[in-house]
């Protein structure tokens, strides 16, 4: 079966299960981001004064791009892991999936075809939002759609391909309590990455929120120069290939017979 056929059948599988089920999955999607948006960005931000340190711009508007990014990040990181697992072993959908002519590597392709759909709309119905209550600095912002998709699906891929390796979820819990908390908090989403100790920086470049947040932010404000944005865009999309190539090995080793 041709690559995009047998992909775009597995891709069909996630829609028409969604379109049947979107309400168990719309507050987690749509609402909490926005809730973060409004507590952060009108309670906690009316207490933050504007200054040159995060741009000279009002904090609502110096959060909104950042929280496009790490809200897409959060939700394909949960995307990436319980369901994954679940599709392999208690579901079993996958191994359903390669009973047919689509192959392992045609799974895996239409998964990340689905998540990279979901972590669009998601961030496009945030940004929407965003506009409406005031936090979009300007036509930039409707940029961070892209790179926040492109940031998620970096932190993603990998996570799809190690999801596919295990037999137990034990490893989740700590992923998400030591990788997507501090990844979250410390990579410039809340506050500048210049704040942090000089030794932790270092490890903050190395994160796929940075590079998105400094994409979004960059953008929304038109600050970003090119060079800086191509090594940022660069760095993601390496990660993304280098985790999808991963991703085809594991699912041919665990569903091929």
């Amino acid at each position: 079966m041709h690559t995009l056929k047998g992909s775009w059948f597995t891709f069909e599988k996630f829609w028409t299960w969604y379109r049947r089920n979107w309400r168990s999955t719309a507050v987690s999607s749509f609402l909490t981001p926005v809730l973060f948006l409004v507590a952060l960005g009108f309670g906690f931000g009316s207490q933050v004064q504007s200054t040159a340190l995060i741009g000279g711009v009002p904090y609502l508007e110096y959060l909104a791009p950042a929280l496009v990014v790490v809200s897409a990040i959060q939700g394909a990181t949960f995307e990436s892991t319980y369901p994954v697992l679940s599709q392999f072993m208690w579901q079993k959908s996958f191994v359903a999936m390669v009973a047919t002519p689509i192959t392992p590597a045609q799974v895996l392709y239409g998964q990340m075809m689905w998540l990279g759909s979901q972590l669009a709309a998601r961030s496009a119905v945030f940004v929407i939002i965003a506009a409406f209550l005031g936090a979009a600095a300007g036509p930039g912002i409707l940029l961070s759609i892209v790179f926040a998709t492109l940031a998620a699906l970096a932190f993603s891929a990998p996570l799809v391909a190690y999801s596919a390796t295990l037999e137990k979820p034990d490893g989740f819990t700590t992923i998400f309590r030591f990788v997507l908390m501090p990844m979250t908090l410390f990579t410039g989403a809340f506050f500048p990455v210049s704040q942090l100790p000089g030794w932790l920086v270092p490890l903050v470049w190395l994160t796929p929120s940075w590079h998105g947040i400094e994409l979004a932010r960059g953008t929304a404000f038109g600050t970003i120069a090119l060079l800086p944005a191509l090594g940022h865009i660069a760095y993601l999309v390496a990660l993304t290939a280098g985790g999808i190539a991963f991703g085809v090995k594991f699912f041919h080793r665990r569903l091929a017979v």
